[in-house]
């Protein structure tokens, strides 16, 4: 059996029953006990476990050998021979030890949220990009579990002729081998950055603007995602349900085109061995115009949901007060009103309408879609230059590529000349004045 024969999916498979437990630690809490091991419930079903109980248990004194406590160890065994469980899914990172004493203290399967999320991103990793990260981060942490993981790696190599000695192990050898894979992957994706980065760099070069949106998993983006854009993209209740990025046109009043972009969801705790893989994939949120923060604002942690986005996108180097560096723009969209009750909904609104950043919406229904596309070629519009120009009355064809492309006010009509006022991205006043033969004209404050 060869390491690269064998990942944790060996160990379990759909259908299996799955106990669910929550270790709060002193001071680790950022959500409410229940709505964390919701979320855990949520990510066992997304791999197709059975989930038969969950639990939360409150560790004071987290142990080296098992996180958990003694009674604790004992209560969990007892539960798994009495449900006859096949999975214990521990909400919390284990060390590989922890993970093996857990093994063999209460007789159950072992995995943690780490290696939970990891088998969710490698089943739903569509695209060569993301498998390779998917395949880079699991190598990186099976790497520390190899003595829990393999028991022929117990065996030796012998020595030989004079060399002597007991020989490379056989566990030092598959060290090595994940270190070789790991070293090709880490290439194989700097070459995909390198050729992302060329079609950034292309896309920059045009005149249209990148809107990325952002958001904790299952907070409705995919759905927000395929009602603007009329794209097919999974959107289900369930968590992770959208992995690789997916870019699609658009047209917003007032702008011809601009690209949107859907992005993986974030969660609390995220791996850091996925934050590292998926670093290529997300520096299209780094490179984006605008960025849409989607929140679910149904849910009754969203306010913690909210906070872990914002984490990890600081971690990015967005929000960071950074001098020199430039920093797109950022609107919060409160999603899925149409599951708050009317006092809820009301609430709501009294803080959309103090706080010219945020806007209410239900991407189900539709409420709210108008404003929230006026909401963005507004924020395009910010960036765009005001000139006056005037055009020959019978230049109907300027007049139309311009309004297509950006907002026109006219102030002045006469029988031969129009006199307009026309704010366009400066990339879209290069292509007029290229294709009408025009001169730049004043520019005017916004």
């Amino acid at each position: 059996m060869s390491v690269f024969d064998r990942s944790d999916a060996d160990e379990f498979a759909r259908g299996d029953r799955a106990l669910i437990i929550y270790p709060e630690l002193p001071g680790k809490a950022s959500v409410g006990p229940a709505a964390r091991l919701g979320e855990a419930e949520g990510l066992a079903l997304a791999i197709g476990l059975d989930v038969v109980q969950k639990t939360h248990y409150r560790v004071r004194n987290p142990r080296a050998s098992t996180l958990l406590g003694g009674g604790q160890v004992e209560d969990i065994a007892a539960t798994g021979q009495a449900l006859e469980i096949d999975l214990l899914v521990v909400d919390a990172t284990l060390t590989a030890i922890q993970q093996r004493n857990l093994e063999e203290k209460t007789g159950l399967k072992t995995i943690d949220r780490t290696g939970l999320i990891l088998e969710i991103f490698g089943e739903r990793a569509a695209t060569a990009e993301g498998r390779l990260q998917v395949e880079l981060a699991h190598l990186d942490y099976q790497a520390g579990r190899l003595v829990r993981s393999w028991t022929h790696l117990e065996r030796q190599r012998g020595g030989f002729g004079f060399l002597g000695g007991p020989g490379e192990t056989q566990i030092e050898a598959d060290r090595r081998m994940i270190r070789d894979r790991m070293a090709r992957l880490r290439r194989e994706l700097e070459e995909v950055k390198r050729t992302r980065s060329l079609h950034r760099a292309r896309r920059k070069r045009a005149p249209w603007p990148v809107i990325a949106l952002v958001g904790y998993t299952n907070a409705g983006k995919s759905t927000l995602f395929n009602r603007l854009t009329s794209a097919t993209v999974l959107a289900e209740d369930m968590l992770f349900a959208t992995l690789d990025p997916t870019m699609r046109e658009i047209s917003l009043p007032g702008v011809e085109k601009a690209i949107f972009s859907d992005t993986v969801g974030f969660v609390s705790d995220l791996p850091t061995q996925l934050v590292a893989a998926f670093r290529a994939t997300l520096e299209e949120v780094i490179s984006a115009d605008i960025i849409v923060h989607v929140r679910d604002i149904a849910h009754e942690e969203t306010d913690a949901q909210r906070n872990d986005v914002l984490s990890i996108l600081r971690d990015l180097g967005i929000g960071n007060d950074v001098e020199g560096s430039v920093q797109p723009e950022m609107v919060e969209i409160w999603n899925k009103i149409d599951l708050l009750d009317e006092d809820k909904l009301s609430e709501m609104r009294g803080i959309a309408q103090r706080n010219s950043d945020i806007l209410l919406l239900s991407a189900v229904t539709g409420e709210g879609i108008e404003d929230f596309k006026n909401l963005l070629s507004d924020l395009i519009a910010k960036k765009n230059v005001t000139r006056a120009i005037t055009l020959p009355s019978s230049d109907g064809a300027a007049f139309a590529w311009l309004h297509a492309r950006g907002k026109v006010n006219v102030k002045r009509e006469t029988k031969e000349l129009l006199h307009l006022d026309v704010s366009l991205s400066r990339q879209f006043w290069g292509q007029f004045e290229k294709k009408f033969k025009f001169e730049a004209r004043d520019e005017l404050d916004a």
